[in-house]
């Protein structure tokens, strides 16, 4: 019968992986956590931007909007599960329970499958709008709710795994050097699917682009197209694109370590990079609302009222304010309206 060492404190489980539990602080872990303190304040700051957005704008309330906005959520999320673990790394993690230690760890992986989960939901939203030729699905509110609730309760009972029992304190000889309290195993299967994951999101929407740029040749040969439509399809597809691309960057080179460490890789000095890599990850979480202000007119013009509400408090917002510069409206092919956004 094997035995569990649940009553056992956080040093005796660093030790056991060899991994450094620091008792005073040192000028990198200042360094790092001053850095990742600030990288946070812009993540939730920047992140709570974007959703009022989403919410105060009528003109981004439809599903692919929601899940941006739901994405929005992910990484408000993630800079809470950073702010967490700001304040209770370096020396202060020789003071946690091993209960706390798992919860600081399950926001930071549950925070990471709400953003893959919903990076899928919009690969899926896009492939069903484009392959149809449409700027928005007609998916309904109802189930556009549906579906975030079902990203969420993934996104929870995947980063929750470990708490439930998928961990090593029952069997000490398969804890992982990254993290001292998680299997190998478990750190196998979490960076194998998250890069399978990565590796689809990008093979559909290469699909995608190679069918959006055949079909657009073939419909600029007939007058009845109008050009405005061809660029907004093409620009909401580099934004997504854009956003995905940079998921990928940010949180490839971690999942390849994990796996490195997972795979009991003695060679490799995982240790030395971990840090480094966590901050690169938690900055994916600011490029995401920067993308946005940058790639459509709307989002910007909404995120400047939004900060200058303060100086004209007697002024409501009003979403039918005319913006020539911002609302440009094109004729699709079935005749009605569609507004060109860069998103």
């Amino acid at each position: 019968m094997k035995q569990c060492f649940y009553n056992e404190s956080i040093g005796f489980f660093y030790n056991n992986s060899g991994k450094d539990l620091t008792k005073e602080w040192r000028t990198k872990d200042s360094v790092l956590v001053g850095l990742g303190l600030t990288v946070c304040v812009f993540v939730l700051l920047l992140n709570l931007l974007v959703i009022t957005a989403i919410i105060i704008n009528r003109r981004f309330h439809y599903p692919i909007y929601y899940l941006l906005g739901n994405l929005a959520a992910a990484d408000l999320f993630a800079g809470v599960a950073y702010t967490y673990l700001m304040f209770h790394t370096g020396p202060r993690t020789a003071s946690l329970t091993a209960k706390t230690w798992l919860l600081r760890q399950s926001l930071l992986d549950t925070s990471l499958t709400a953003s893959v989960a919903n990076l899928l939901a919009i690969a899926v939203e896009r492939h069903q709008t484009i392959f149809t030729m449409q700027l928005h699905t007609t998916m309904s509110n109802q189930r556009v709710c549906i579906l975030i609730a079902c990203i969420w309760i993934t996104a929870l009972l995947l980063g929750l795994i470990p708490s439930f029992g998928w961990h090593c304190m029952c069997d000490i000889g398969s804890c992982s050097r990254m993290a001292p309290l998680y299997s190998r195993s478990y750190l196998i299967f979490w960076a194998v699917s998250n890069l399978v994951a990565f590796i689809i999101m990008m093979v559909v929407y290469m699909h995608i682009f190679i069918y959006v740029k055949r079909k657009m040749t073939r419909m600029s040969q007939h007058t009845s197209f109008h050009p405005k439509y061809r660029e907004t399809m093409i620009n909401l597809m580099k934004t997504v694109f854009i956003i995905l691309s940079a998921f990928v960057i940010c949180w490839t080179p971690g999942q390849v370590v994990l796996l490195l460490d997972g795979l009991g890789c003695t060679q490799c000095n995982v240790l030395a990079v971990e840090k480094y890599f966590l901050l690169l990850a938690e900055i994916n979480s600011v490029i995401n609302p920067i993308v946005y202000s940058y790639r459509d007119n709307e989002m910007r013009i909404t995120f400047k009222r939004i900060l200058c509400f303060c100086c004209n408090r007697g002024s409501k917002y009003s979403p039918s304010v005319k913006s020539t510069n911002t609302e440009r409206r094109i004729l699709a092919d079935n005749g009605h309206l569609v507004r060109d956004s860069s998103i």
